[in-house]
């Protein structure tokens, strides 16, 4: 995986795009986290019936992009720039300058709700994400909203019109990329996620290395986001928690680091708000609804307290977080211009959104494991530890299979046994010797293919237990060995 080597703006940057080139993280994850948790408690109950009252609407996500059964239910969660409301003070602390009318989102996520009760997903969109944006053409994902926004504005329509339309963008980009029927969103500004964060008093993180304005330096010496934070564990609120989820300048995999950021600040925010000690405190509880309240935006059908009641069993251990299908971060030219993007894996897509739903493979399932002496293998190492492909597949061959190609990839939080159509036994035979390893059908790969992963699981024989638990969910973010002061461990 290259890492963003450009640190520039994207190509054909759309109208209305701040020159700063501000990437704000897990403002909507952080609000919607914050506000589905807490409502847990009977103590807010009451106050939480009269918030969900005053939350303004947008417009209607249209029938089309809906699920048309409304069984299971995806969200879509952003994160928009806008600055409306802060004091000269909060605009100092930001650290991301003056606009406050500009509206961009570069977080985009979507909550994966299933109709059965099971956990939910929250799936994250790297902003670079190359894709086609409905009468737009290709461009970064990130594009989508303002592109919507500034077409919307140009017809003199108003602020929330504008901003409902960036989102409709935003979701049918997202529906033409997945197939995900998307039926609800919810908005959260740059503003409202400094508030929370200091509402919830602060998220114990851990970092590998110090980060500063030394480290956090692009290649033409800008995108300096004001962290300031030293190696191990520091609790972070306000301009603090907001320069950890909006770093990627200085990270080894720029954005797709700072997904991992966002993943593991949600994780931490979710076991803080779940703490009696913030559930049970009715000033905090009133700090965090009013903080939501300034910020959120939503659709009219969504029924905040229904989604609510869905959560009451809400707690760190009971979400799945995953990112979507990519290649790294990629050089493009388009019309000439260099300019840096993330590489969806498109073709990885259909398999992904099949195991988010909770449908699986139905010839993997019905498949019987091979037997080891007609299966060939390839082993490839997804994480730092030198030798590691080439131990587990001196491991396999002693199992019985056949090794074909050992090698290196690209950094993989989880460990995958990747197969092509057809090869539905031989995957499973290879599933069956590394244990809780996850089956992926990939049109990419010419035979099964084990790609090892930083959640510490190899060939049966050679496992040691990750140190920390892991979600059963595709592409899942892992930190590096838990530290007791976190229970996540710490990240880069």
């Amino acid at each position: 995986m290259r890492p963003d080597l450009s640190g520039r703006p994207p190509v054909a940057a759309r109208p209305g795009r701040p020159r700063w080139g501000i990437q704000v993280g897990l403002r909507a994850a952080v609000a919607v986290a914050s506000l589905l948790v807490l409502v847990v408690s009977g103590v807010a109950w009451a106050t939480f019936k009269n918030f969900t009252a005053t939350v303004p609407h947008g417009s209607a996500v249209p029938a089309d992009l809906r699920d048309p059964d409304g069984a299971d239910q995806n969200i879509l969660l952003v994160g928009d720039d806008t600055r409306a409301g802060a004091t000269r003070a909060e605009l100092k602390a930001l650290h991301t300058g003056h606009d406050i009318t500009t509206a961009n989102a570069d977080t985009m996520m979507i909550l994966h709700v299933p109709a059965n009760g099971s956990r939910p997903t929250l799936v994250s969109f790297p902003r670079d994400s190359w894709v086609t944006i409905p009468g737009h053409g290709k461009g970064k994902l990130n594009a989508a909203y303002p592109d919507g926004f500034n077409a919307a504005k140009a017809a003199h329509e108003s602020e929330q019109q504008a901003e409902s339309a960036g989102l409709i963008l935003t979701i049918r980009t997202l529906h033409a990329l997945t197939g995900l029927h998307i039926d609800h969103y919810m908005q959260v500004n740059l503003l409202g996620f400094y508030r929370i964060s200091v509402a919830i008093g602060g998220v114990k993180v851990c970092l590998n290395a110090a980060q500063n304005k030394t480290t956090d330096r692009d290649a033409y010496g800008s995108g300096y986001s004001g962290i300031d934070l030293p190696k191990g564990v520091s609790v972070i609120e306000g301009k603090q928690a907001l320069a950890f989820v909006r770093q990627r300048h200085g990270l080894p995999h720029g954005d797709l680091d700072r997904i991992k950021r966002q993943q593991y600040f949600l994780k931490s925010a979710f076991e803080k708000i779940t703490t009696a000690g913030t559930l049970l405190n009715p000033f905090k509880i009133r700090d965090l609804l009013q903080a939501v309240g300034q910020s959120l935006l939503t659709d009219p059908q969504l029924d905040l307290l229904s989604l609510a009641r869905q959560f009451e069993s809400l707690t760190s251990g009971k979400i799945a977080f995953a990112t979507i299908p990519n290649n790294g971060p990629k050089l493009i030219y388009p019309d000439g211009v260099e300019t840096s993007i993330v590489q969806v894996n498109t073709s990885a897509i259909p398999a992904f959104v099949q195991q988010l739903e909770g449908k699986g493979d139905a010839a993997y399932m019905k498949a019987k494991p091979a037997a080891p002496a007609s299966v060939t293998v390839d082993v490839l190492n997804g994480t730092s530890t030198p030798r590691l492909a080439a131990r587990n597949a001196e491991a396999l061959k002693k199992l019985g299979f056949r090794i074909n190609t050992v090698d290196s990839t690209t950094t993989t939080p989880k460990t995958v046994v990747e197969y092509p159509p057809g090869r539905e036994g031989q995957a499973k035979a290879v599933v069956r010797d590394v244990p809780r390893a996850t089956a992926v059908p990939s049109p990419d790969v010419a035979r099964v293919t084990l790609v090892l992963g930083a959640d510490g699981r190899q060939v049966r024989g050679l496992a040691t237990p990750a140190a920390t638990a892991t979600t059963a969910s595709p592409t899942a973010t892992t930190a590096k060995p838990a530290d007791p002061t976190t229970g996540l461990g710490c990240i880069d």
